[in-house]
């Protein structure tokens, strides 16, 4: 019986990759530490329902049903994809699918896309190649919809014919080679076989403060989820697109040494912590997950002059940056992603005055010293440790 965890991409030969969280060759360490979230008490229901294959098909094609992308492909292959139509067709039981209520008729799948996106995959008769996974998953990014012009994309996708293997006997299966269409009698079966799915939904407090521990808790992902992969589906908003925007900036690229998007997001994490820190270090205390968290949700009112307003002090700091050699902001060889930010926020913060000589003396002087360094011990997320790395920015800036 196929399930979501059965079939992801491996993370290592051995186990030691998962105890380290696959740690990033081109950032520092200090800029990885994630320290742990602080939770509050919630109210959470969950509704057992049993929808029939149709209303899943229909829910995924209307949009109400939406395919968080987390950066994740669909990863199985057809033979996976068609024993699971085969267990349907047969009336085996499959895994329950998780769902989050984020609004009314709109829900956010925290753990089962393999399953539903097969499902989805055979009813329109198509099946996405090996070659185009992550063309894919970019037509799903931010709830969009597959139409129809792309599903009959053969760059894209190939015909789904169930392929399942013979008897012990050498007996054909007798649903090999079906499509959907040609399923015959057993067509209205598909359709009406129902597939388990919990819908968990908050009730107090009167937001969506939960959700982001619903996510990271519940999905049983073969790999785990980092926070940013999260955050970029579930606080999805303006400046979130802006962020993903910037990421791919050649200026950034070249500050990062890194010429493709780091694949779990901490390239962008580090943008998203910059703008926090500039606009509301104030604010921050203790951790800084739910600091960025608490961002992201003040993030999703912005409107889009605010949001073009935070991308453009990011692209100006760049601009600026761009004139700096490309090891500025490197610590033995790799990006330190708490110096960066601590500058930017620091520059933000002094009204952007520096000009590019100031900036880079100011981060020379400051980088490769002892009070720097000690801010990166014994906890570099500390509010102690973050609000000191700027104060030590904002002053090497206004040093004359």
């Amino acid at each position: 019986m196929p399930t979501d965890t059965e079939d992801e991409v491996p993370v290592s030969v051995d186990g030691d990759a998962e105890a380290a969280e696959q740690r990033a060759s081109w950032l520092d360490e200090a800029s990885q530490e994630q320290d742990d979230i602080e939770v509050d008490e919630y109210d959470i229901v969950s509704s057992p329902n049993d929808w029939n294959v149709a209303t899943i098909v229909n829910f995924i094609e209307s949009g109400a049903v939406k395919i968080p992308p987390f950066q994740r492909n669909y990863v199985w292959d057809i033979k996976r994809a068609s024993k699971l139509i085969e267990s349907l067709l047969l009336g085996l039981p499959v895994p329950q699918v998780f769902l989050y209520e984020e609004k009314r008729n709109s829900f956010l799948v925290i753990d089962g896309q393999q399953r539903l996106l097969s499902i989805f995959f055979f009813s329109k008769g198509r099946f996405p190649r090996a070659t185009s996974r992550s063309a894919v998953r970019s037509l799903l990014s931010e709830g969009k919809r597959i139409n129809e012009d792309a599903l009959q994309d053969d760059n894209l996708f190939e015909d789904f014919k169930l392929r399942l293997a013979k008897s012990p006997t050498g007996k054909a299966n007798r649903f090999n080679g079906k499509k959907y269409n040609t399923l015959e009698d057993y067509k209205p079966t598909l359709d009406l076989r129902t597939i388990r799915n919990v819908v968990v939904k908050q009730t107090n407090p009167e937001d969506s403060s939960a959700v982001f521990e619903i996510f990271s808790r519940l999905n049983t992902g073969g790999i785990n989820l980092s926070q940013q992969e999260i955050r970029a589906s579930l606080y999805h908003s303006d400046l979130i697109s802006s962020i993903l925007r910037l990421n791919e900036d050649g200026n950034w690229r070249r500050l990062l040494g890194l010429p493709d998007p780091d694949s779990r997001m901490r390239d962008s994490e580090i943008i998203l912590r910059s703008l926090a820190l500039a606009r509301n270090l104030e604010k921050y205390s203790g951790s800084m997950v739910s600091f960025v968290n608490r961002f992201c949700l003040e993030a999703q009112l912005f409107s889009p002059g605010q949001a073009e307003e935070a991308s453009a002090d990011f692209k100006e700091f760049l601009e600026i940056t761009s004139r700096l050699p490309e090891d500025t902001f490197k610590r033995s060889g790799k990006f330190s992603g708490v110096l960066f930010e601590g500058f930017f926020s620091a520059w933000v913060r002094q009204e952007k005055t520096a000009t590019p000589d100031k900036l880079a003396k100011a981060v020379l002087s400051v980088k490769d010293g002892q009070p720097f360094a000690d801010t990166l011990q014994e906890g570099s997320t500390k509010t102690v440790n973050v609000s000191r790395r700027i104060q030590l920015a904002e002053k090497a800036l206004t040093s004359r």
